[in-house]
């Protein structure tokens, strides 16, 4: 069925319950896992007392990312399934969802059913329902 899993986190408990569920489908199906996670790209502050320098940022969120996709594979090889954490900077966190896929050779997508709450998931929109609208693969949501 399916051979090479993608699971996207953003460090989340819902993604880290999503890992948890794909490392058991995996496990399941005999399959190999990949971990990914998106560093979001640095973007200008509305306020001018606030300033952030862009290199840090890029180094802190990239830093953040690989933790992230290091924590799925670590679970997985807690679980004796098979992974490769893999972390990037996409200006659209879902068309990195895909582009990873494709890269990775990846024939299932496994995400959850939403990160963000509030307000931030308001106005980025639904990286999952972006996903699930532009994906070629299948995608199987956690909720």
């Amino acid at each position: 069925m399916y051979q090479s899993i993608l699971v996207p986190t953003d460090g989340s408990e819902l993604s880290l319950r999503a890992a948890d569920a794909a490392i058991a489908l995996a496990k399941a199906l005999g399959a190999r896992l990949v971990a990914w996670s998106s560093a979001e790209v640095y973007s200008l502050p509305f306020a001018e007392q606030v300033y952030v320098d862009q290199t840090l940022y890029v180094e802190e969120a990239m830093k953040e990312a690989a933790t992230n996709a290091q924590a799925v594979a670590t679970r997985a090889a807690d679980a004796g399934v098979a992974c490769q954490a893999f972390s990037g900077m996409s200006d659209s966190i879902w068309e990195g969802i895909i582009n990873a896929a494709s890269e990775h050779g990846c024939d299932l997508i496994f995400m959850a059913s939403h990160g963000r709450r509030g307000m931030a998931a308001l106005l980025l929109g639904s990286e999952t329902q972006k996903v699930l609208t532009h994906s070629k693969l299948p995608v199987l949501v956690y909720r």
